[in-house]
């Protein structure tokens, strides 16, 4: 399915980031796009600059608000075929001692599974009705690749990568296809400095080879831009020890 042209597309995590950034581009190339975020106050800021965007508050640690959401933007936007789940959270933890990261790993936990479970309960059955329809996640190369300082992140995003495949072949028998982005580190405030870091692609770059690759290729199962490929396919080529080796030492803070 060609999801960069004459769909409509919900988008939640997308008041900053690639999530906004990548909301931007598919409204640019002719598609309905529906952000959400928790704050009422960006969704503002980012309707009166782009009018043409819709929005809903949604707070995907919240099972209740994922509900309503699903509700509003199904009553304004009952064509939308869509879902862009790319709200996450990453954080650098100490599994030294439980105290400092148990916490931290359970927000990640809560925000990175549980918030794509919930959104994806909240819309399949819509999308089984509708003709053609894409569920999009979002995992991360370090799904495949980890990066010590921040373990509950890989992991979540290692469940994402399995979650996506799993429903892949579940849904094969319905016009619901399933997509997963796989981004590289990307410069955006996902951790502090991250903005800044010369280890992690510029915004702009990645977001335009996703919808690229999105345009190019409306097949793919997953959306691979050159710079993820080695963490992604690391243990396939043989050379897992060493990307793990060369990430950790390149970025041992996740930035």
């Amino acid at each position: 399915m060609d999801i960069t042209a004459h769909n409509t597309v919900f988008v939640p995590g997308a008041t900053s980031g690639i999530g906004l950034e990548l909301a931007l581009a598919l409204r640019a190339e002719g598609n309905t796009v529906v952000i959400g975020g928790r704050r009422a106050d960006l969704l503002e800021s980012i309707a009166a600059e782009h009018p043409d965007i819709g929005t809903v508050v949604v707070d995907t640690t919240d099972p209740a608000s994922v509900e309503a959401a699903a509700e509003d933007v199904l009553s304004r936007y009952p064509e939308l075929n869509v879902l862009i789940a790319m709200a996450g959270i990453m954080r650098v933890e100490d599994w030294h001692r439980p105290e400092t990261f148990l916490d931290s790993a359970e927000s990640v936990i809560t925000t990175n599974v549980l918030g794509p479970i919930r959104l994806i309960a909240a819309f399949v059955e819509h999308f089984r009705r509708r003709p053609d329809a894409t569920i999009v996640t979002v995992s991360s190369g370090l799904a495949f690749t980890p990066l010590a300082a921040t373990p509950s992140y890989n992991a979540s995003k290692a469940a994402v990568h399995q979650l996506s495949e799993s429903l892949r072949l579940q849904l094969a028998d319905t016009s619901v296809s399933v997509v997963e982005i796989v981004p590289p580190a990307v410069r955006t405030s996902l951790l502090p400095g991250q903005e800044s870091s010369e280890f992690a692609m510029p915004l702009d770059e990645y977001v335009s080879e996703v919808v690229e690759l999105m345009r190019t290729r409306p097949n793919a199962k997953e959306i691979l831009v050159e710079r993820v490929e080695l963490l992604r396919h690391a243990e396939a080529r043989g050379d897992y020890a060493d990307v793990v080796a060369a990430i950790n030492a390149a970025d041992p803070h996740g930035t």
